[in-house]
């Protein structure tokens, strides 16, 4: 692992003068170290970054992959596709088969290292087709999570430019926005496993469930929320933004009905309302 370098770090004020061109800056500097690259491209702000960055310094040696497989909501693919259309990032999809490993569909705790070794099985031959290294858009607010998909990428060899340029979440969205790109102030979007319980098997149907329940939420005003999957998927815990709440409560009836009308069999409301990774307070209680 690199050392943390200087610059947008838990201390410094991403907003102040001459931020994002320094970031900027140091990630382009990092990027022309490569001779080409294989972007891991999701869509989300930080790969859209890494893709376009790339892009502009590598030219056609710079390839964005997304990866599709059950776990990649239609919506997302959608936005990856359309991003790099209005950019011109070379950009290509490809099937991943997680979902037909049994050591991810069982959602252990490292299911995201199953889910990652899929990925550079597939994002493997198009790198050494290209005489390229594939990149990561890990940021250093990524390094202090449980990610076991890291270890994957160390093992496989994979760059995180972001973390070597000193980025984090803010800079990335703050670089992204000096930029003009759609996806500085896109909320995060991980894949759709992640919201299965831990222990629960990860399913096509499951995740399907939970595809439709999120999108049936957005339609009725909630742009930021969750459903987590519980009980083997018929269970629905919906997460939203604290403030928002209130609004859930008084259209308890349209959100139960959207939810119950995705295929869950209950629906339920999170009163601590929406926080990224919280399923991961169920590690604790998998076996070890």
């Amino acid at each position: 692992m690199t050392d943390r370098p200087t610059g947008l770090d838990d201390a410094a004020d991403p907003t102040a003068d001459g931020a994002a061109d320094d970031a900027l800056e140091r990630l382009t500097a990092r990027l022309r170290r490569e001779d080409a690259l294989v972007v891991a491209y999701s869509g989300g702000a930080d790969s859209a970054l890494l893709a376009f960055a790339a892009a502009r310094v590598l030219g056609r040696r710079a390839l964005a992959v997304t990866a599709v497989s059950p776990s990649l909501a239609a919506s997302e693919r959608a936005a990856a596709r359309a991003f790099a259309r209005r950019h011109g990032l070379a950009h290509l999809e490809v099937c991943t088969d997680e979902a037909e490993r049994p050591e991810y569909a069982a959602n252990g705790a490292d299911r995201c290292y199953h889910c990652k070794s899929a990925l550079f099985d597939a994002l493997g031959p198009l790198a050494a087709a290209m005489g390229a290294r594939v990149a990561l858009g890990t940021n250093l607010d990524d390094l202090g999570d449980h990610r076991p998909g890291q270890r994957a990428a160390a093992e496989r060899g994979a760059i995180a430019p972001l973390v070597d340029a000193g980025l984090t979440k803010a800079g990335v969205r703050l670089v992204s926005r000096t930029l003009g790109l759609v996806t500085a102030d896109k909320p995060a979007a991980p894949c759709l496993a992640s919201r299965v319980s831990y222990g629960d098997p990860v399913t096509p149907e499951v995740l399907a469930r939970v595809e439709a329940a999120e999108a049936a939420l957005r339609d009725l005003g909630f742009p930021v929320c969750r459903v987590r999957a519980h009980a083997g998927g018929t269970l629905a815990r919906v997460e939203v933004p604290r403030d928002e709440i209130p609004r859930v409560t008084e259209a308890r009836e349209r959100v139960d009905a959207a939810v119950r009308g995705a295929g869950f069999t209950f629906c339920s409301l999170d009163l601590s309302g929406f926080a990224s990774g919280r399923l991961n307070a169920l590690l604790p209680l998998l076996p070890s």
